[in-house]
């Protein structure tokens, strides 16, 4: 319980069904490919099938686009025989408009909304057909989907309690005689809640609940916090379920989430013609057990990276493939170390809060390593040059060397673990500890340093995104044979077993 179905940085969920499947997509921001595409057959158990926007020519995140920029809040959604995505591109390009006819890919290209003014924008048909795009305000328009054209001019909705901040992430849903209309507010911290009004047509006039908010944490010692941004669906069998973000505090006061915003699942029932949110983490009654777990490792055997790995603001091929040496990831720097905003880099999302991740690198053409980042300012990495390994913590301003050793010859092996700390309820306690070091070719485990996962999280860096782990190229060209990454059981976590040399 408490888990959500999609752990790590998958904020914004948005989810749709068609037939007996359903369909998610979240936000992404400054990362290539854009917006991930789940699937699934009982809302509990998800697989990624794709990502919407991995072409340039959809998206476009320039090289100063900033940590926690580019793209925002997708709605996703099947009418009349077409999957519908909706999202805004802060970084430069507004509100876009995609479909395609298979939601693993390919999507088309970009249609532009230059008339569409606000972010989280939504797409709801009424019953003659027409389109309606609502967006944060809480604003509406009507809309030709297929051109991006206006038809009409923009009005105001209900937008929830008066004076609240940020009324954001709308969605219209026609249920029985009435229309819905759900919505964010308190923004997507500590205060974050959802709330619905009901009306007779798509513009209103809305009605709000009686009980609203319907979904909130705010004020509470729940396990799940930040509650927010929802979208709701109905399963084969009738009943109602709402996805939704929130995140997972840890360690002491104030509390720090180093995972992002995740998505959770809770089931909904109808009294009186409202929607009553039940608890948050809850399985859906058709999800099988156990749950099918990915693989550790990938050997990078095909030509082709499997979606679940992003890049920064984008991904030139000549800079990153599994071509030029066969079976294993060759990246060639183009800017220096994950500092720099044009680091050549290639990560998954840090999705368990005790895990660890391993990788063999061959760096004798060049310099890179392994790091686990939150953006350019906050990230701890460990890196093979010259010779020799060296750890390095980033925090806002200060980049310090924190530990270094010997390489040895030929292949290096790296590894970041992070494990939760075994008071939790300490004070004192940061949400986790980042170790990194180096694994010899015995197996034996040489720490270089130990360090307070704190820097690395929401709370310090601020932002929208959480950790990411993964390789990177600081120099030349570096060859990676493979990555492991897997979850580690908090109480048998074992990342203190490391030999007795520290250097």
């Amino acid at each position: 319980m408490n888990k959500p179905i999609i752990p790590g940085m998958h904020p914004d969920p948005s989810v749709c069904r068609a037939g007996e499947d359903y369909y998610l997509a979240c936000s992404s921001f400054e990362y290539f490919p854009g917006v991930p595409i789940f699937h699934s057959r009982n809302l509990t158990d998800w697989v990624q099938i794709g990502n919407a926007l991995d072409r340039p020519g959809q998206l476009r995140l320039p090289a100063g686009t900033a940590a926690s920029s580019g793209i925002y809040a997708p709605t996703l959604r099947h009418h009349d025989g077409r999957f519908w995505l909706i999202v805004t591109n802060v970084a430069g390009d507004g509100n876009l408009l995609f479909h395609t006819e298979d939601p693993a890919g390919p999507w088309s290209d970009p249609v532009r909304l230059p008339d569409v003014h606000g972010i989280d924008p939504d797409l709801a048909w009424d019953e003659d057909g027409n389109c309606w795009c609502t967006y944060a305000g809480v604003g509406q328009v009507r809309i030709d989907p297929t051109t991006g054209e206006t038809l009409g001019e923009p009005r105001a909705l209900w937008s929830g309690t008066p004076g609240a901040h940020a009324p954001e992430a709308p969605h219209l849903y026609k249920i029985g005689d009435h229309l819905y209309l759900m919505i964010a507010e308190g923004g997507t911290e500590r205060g974050h809640a959802a709330l619905i009004a009901r009306g007779p047509t798509v513009n209103g006039p809305f009605e709000p609940c009686p009980d609203n908010p319907i979904l909130t944490h705010r004020g509470t010692d729940h396990p799940i916090q930040n509650t927010g941004h929802a979208d709701l669906v109905q399963a084969p069998d009738g009943s109602w379920w709402m996805v939704l973000l929130g995140v997972r505090p840890r360690g002491g006061t104030p509390g720090w989430h180093v995972l992002g915003r995740e998505t959770f699942l809770a089931p909904v029932r109808w009294v009186d013609g409202w929607p009553v949110v039940g608890e948050p983490g809850t399985d859906s009654p058709t999800s099988p057990h156990p749950t099918a777990t990915e693989p550790v490792r990938d050997d990078f055997d095909k030509s082709d990276l499997h979606p679940r790995w992003i890049s920064l603001r984008h991904r030139p091929a000549d800079h990153c493939t599994t071509e030029a040496r066969p079976g294993w990831l060759t990246l060639r720097a183009e800017g220096g170390s994950p500092d720099d905003p044009d680091v050549t880099f290639v990560g998954r999302r840090q999705q368990h809060l005790s895990c660890r991740a391993r990788a063999a690198i061959d760096a004798t053409e060049g310099s890179g390593g392994l790091v686990v980042r939150l953006d350019e300012r906050h990230h701890y990495a460990i890196e093979v040059a010259d010779g020799q390994v060296s750890a390095y913590a980033r925090i806002g301003p200060l980049r310090s060397l924190v530990g270094s050793a010997q390489a040895g010859p030929g292949e290096v092996v790296l590894e970041i673990a992070i494990a939760e700390p075994r008071t939790p309820t300490d004070s004192h306690n940061g949400p986790d500890t980042v170790t990194l070091g180096v694994v010899r070719p015995d197996g034996t485990r040489t720490e270089l340093a130990r360090l307070d996962g704190r820097y690395l999280s929401t709370e310090v860096a601020g932002g929208f995104t959480g950790r990411v782990i993964g390789m990177y190229a600081s120099s030349g060209a570096v060859h990676f044979d493979w990555f492991d990454y897997e979850p580690v059981e908090a109480a048998a976590d074992d990342t203190t077993k490391w030999d007795s040399e520290q250097v």
